[in-house]
């Protein structure tokens, strides 16, 4: 798929690179999708779309593409893939929980109860119909409360649907042939298996603001998990519902699922305003009701999610330094600023909803571009790369305003910015040479 055979010339970064007519080295890629990474990469100086079944260096595909295709190719040294090979150990709702409850019982057997705290920061979550039995034994405890119904391999908001009554999931009471797979069979049943749901107890007292319900969509970049290597973005926004929140009318979407393919179907939106808030403009509404410290404390527990999922399938992953991943994290903030993982994208969506929410997606994905540095122009030492922020690397990345002497080992401080102001513009001209034949940005 990717075999560099084509006549050309040792780029001075060691592997085979085509010349462009004006002596340029040519990074060929691919898209197998047509919105915004469709735009920066044709864009990006120095960069040749290939079509079908062409030679190509660089490859933004979608997880369809790579199922098929993955283990059918060849890549050279430099060659990049945008997904890693069992990204769905993260990405699947019932497998992220799975790992995550794995992860924690280690670290209380390991590192005592107090560590593993560190990770009470999902709902409580049962696979269905595999685990029903347990699943009623937890709903009996707590009658009359609410939870929520996902099918696990779809998204968009496809599927979702509230209960408060045993009668409402019949349907998912007996075990069928797919259900008795073992969890090797995950890769073939993929996104065939939707009768697979995860019952999780629903958030019943979500952070309001004029009293609609939000999550927040944050952008984490991995390009290695032995060692793990992430980086958390910038800028991300908060996405909200539409409707008042009510636990009165558990069956209205508009009030409680807050994705935007949802929301942009309800009578009133209005397609101008959109129903997002830049992250900046979320962290300073916070900041100013709560104050700095408060807030701090808050996104400090935000970046412990971070670091603490990616860490619960590190061992899992399938690693290939061919491979990186950009993940969208949706993260549910509670009326006490208790942070909860809702779930981890593998696709985030990249159709942009307004202007500015195009210039921010286009500004990540060229930043995200930068790092994965298919033109070798980073040293691999860098802390920051336009709007992110290296947050681990086989080890905490501390922020430069943090004193290491003083830091207790229960403190972690992260070099992480979530919020905060993104002078990527600046950070990049003083960081990266300008592209051959291009002036500075």
């Amino acid at each position: 798929m990717s075999r560099n055979k084509t006549a050309g010339y040792k780029g001075p970064y060691g592997y085979q690179k085509r010349r462009e007519g004006d002596g340029r080295s040519c990074v060929r890629y691919k898209c197998g999708l047509t919105n915004t990474i469709q735009d920066v990469l044709r864009q990006r100086p120095g960069w040749m779309e290939v079509k079908d079944d062409g030679e190509w260096d660089f490859n933004w595909c979608d997880v369809g593409w790579l199922r098929e295709n993955f283990d059918h190719s060849y890549m050279e040294e430099h060659v990049r893939i945008c997904h890693f090979r069992n990204h769905y150990e993260l990405t699947r709702k019932n497998l992220m929980v799975k790992n995550l409850k794995r992860y924690r019982k280690t670290l209380e057997r390991e590192a005592g109860r107090i560590e593993a705290s560190k990770c009470d920061f999902f709902p409580r979550t049962f696979e269905l119909p595999s685990e029903y039995h347990l699943f009623v034994e937890e709903f009996k405890r707590s009658p009359g409360s609410t939870w929520i119904m996902k099918p696990v391999a779809r998204s968009q908001g496809k599927g979702i649907f509230l209960f408060q009554k045993l009668k409402d999931i019949m349907d998912w009471k007996k075990v069928t042939p797919c259900d008795k797979q073992t969890h090797t069979d995950t890769e073939q049943r993929d996104e065939t298996q939707v009768e697979s749901y995860v019952a999780q107890r629903y958030i019943e007292n979500p952070y309001l603001i004029s009293g609609r319900k939000f999550d927040l969509r944050v952008y984490v970049l991995v390009t290695s998990y032995i060692p793990l290597k992430a980086w958390l973005y910038r800028d991300g926004f908060a996405r909200f519902s539409s409707t008042r929140f009510s636990l009165t009318s558990i069956d209205d979407q508009y009030v409680h699922l807050t994705n935007v393919a949802v929301q942009k179907t309800a009578p009133d939106y209005d397609p101008e305003k959109g129903c997002k808030w830049q992250m900046q403009q979320l962290r300073r509404y916070l900041t100013a009701r709560h104050g700095t410290e408060t807030i701090e404390a808050l996104f400090k527990d935000v970046d412990n999610i971070f670091v603490r999922s990616l860490q619960s399938v590190q061992k899992v992953i399938i690693n290939d330094k061919h491979c990186f991943e950009l993940y969208g994290y949706d993260i549910l903030l509670d009326q006490d600023l208790k942070p909860w993982l809702i779930e981890v994208n593998a696709s985030p969506s990249l159709t942009a909803s307004s202007q500015e929410d195009y210039e921010m997606k286009c500004c990540l994905l060229e930043d995200t571009l930068h790092i994965v540095d298919m033109e070798g122009r980073l040293t691999g030492r860098e802390k920051r790369v336009g709007g992110y922020d290296l947050m681990w690397n086989d080890g905490p990345v501390y922020r430069e305003d943090v004193n290491l002497e003083t830091l207790g080992s229960a403190c972690f401080t992260a070099n992480t910015h979530l919020g905060c102001v993104n002078d990527r513009k600046k950070q990049l001209r003083q960081l990266l040479k300008p592209f051959p034949g291009k002036k500075r940005i």
